[in-house]
Formats: structure tokens, sequence, C-alpha cells
């Protein structure tokens, strides 16, 4: 009976161990946080045409971030998180980097929505203005060159299923994203029941947090 009950005792550790990860696994944090990248350096450009700015455009993916030091605020949420997720462009990696952190996963998958340029010489503007014009003729439909509204939003759609996942497997994630695929990606989450819980704005470094409805 003694060697029974021996063998007995040494099992009961085993199955209390595995209950307790049982719980931890039922009582994760279900948490995402949408993160916009630092500010690129971009050189200061003159007035540019539409056709100017498919190059223009293409510097701007290429670019990295200044090294002007990252908001505490922003430093203090990202270390909340235990999963970072970031996308490829450089802007967003070098923002990783910045925050001190490595990323368990960079996929083009979290990339900003393109931006299509046009063929016109005439006006020229600041690239900035044209951003933003070429943007709502996006939203309206002029999608040339690059992926439409539709396929932005099936994109941004994959992309929260993936954050989803990870949030629900691993604990809280931080993606280092984008700001336009970004409100995609949390317009996404909010119609699959999740709520927003706070946000700092739409700057460089700014970021909104997600929680999920059901924990």
């Amino acid at each position: 009976m003694g060697v029974f009950a021996g063998r007995w005792l040494l099992l009961l550790p085993v199955h209390i161990t595995a209950h307790h990860d049982k719980d931890v696994n039922i009582t994760v944090s279900r948490k995402i946080i949408l993160m916009r990248h630092g500010q690129p350096t971009l050189v200061a450009t003159d007035k540019i045409s539409a056709l100017d700015m498919k190059e223009w455009i293409e510097h701007y993916n290429r670019s990295e971030i200044t090294r002007q030091p990252v908001p505490d605020a922003s430093m203090q949420l990202a270390a909340t998180a235990t999963v970072i997720v970031s996308s490829n462009a450089p802007r967003a990696l070098t923002s990783v980097q910045a925050l001190g952190l490595k990323p368990a996963l960079v996929d083009a998958l979290f990339g900003e929505a393109q931006l299509p340029y046009g063929r016109w010489k005439l006006p020229r503007l600041s690239p900035f203005t044209w951003a933003f014009i070429l943007r709502v003729l996006w939203l309206c439909g002029y999608s040339r060159n690059v992926e439409s509204v539709a396929t932005a939003r099936m994109r941004a759609s994959t992309a929260a299923q993936r954050l989803q996942s990870l949030a629900a497997s691993e604990g809280p994630v931080l993606l280092l994203g984008h700001g336009f695929m970004n409100r995609m990606i949390a317009k996404q989450l909010v119609a699959d029941g999740w709520t927003r819980q706070k946000r700092n704005g739409s700057q460089y470094w700014s970021a909104t947090v997600y929680q999920y409805g059901g924990v």
C-alpha cells in the first residue's frame, strides 16, 4: 500500500499543474493594441504632380522612422503586450525596434491600404495634400495600380481574425501598423464583438486598445 500511495502522491502535482494551466488559458486577457508607427524620415519636397506621386509613395514605403524619442505613454502601453506583431514596412519595423521589442510575427497582411497615383501633370501640390486627395478618390472607387477598397477590407478582416486568434491563445497583442489599415482592422474588431477601451489620438505613435466583450 505504501508503494502505491507514494506513486499516487507523485502523480498529484501533475494533475494540479494541468488544472491550473487550463485555468490560465481560460482567463487569458483578450486585449489587442493597434498602434501607429513613428514619424517617417521623409525629406521635405517641393510641390509635385499626381504623376510624381508614384515615386514619392515608393520612397515613403522604403522610409524608416526618425530618431525622436518614443512617447512614454506608447512605451508603457507596448510593455503590456505579450505578443508583438508588425507590418513588414520599414517604418513599422523600426518602430518596433525603437520600443525595444522584437516582433513574433511580421506580415504584409498588416501593411497600409495602398495609395493610387494619377497621370496628371497639373496641378502641382504638396505630396501630403495629394495623399489626402488620392485617399478620398480611392475611397470613391479610384484604385489604379493598387488594391481596391473591397480588397483592402477583406485583408483587414483577415488581419483582425489573425490578431483575435493570437489574443485568445497567447495573451495581449500589440500591432505596429498604419493609420488607415488600423482603422479598418478596428472596424472589423468592433463588428466581431470587441470594445474600444482607450484611444489617444491618430498621430504617430497613437494607439487604440480593444478588449473582447465576452471576457
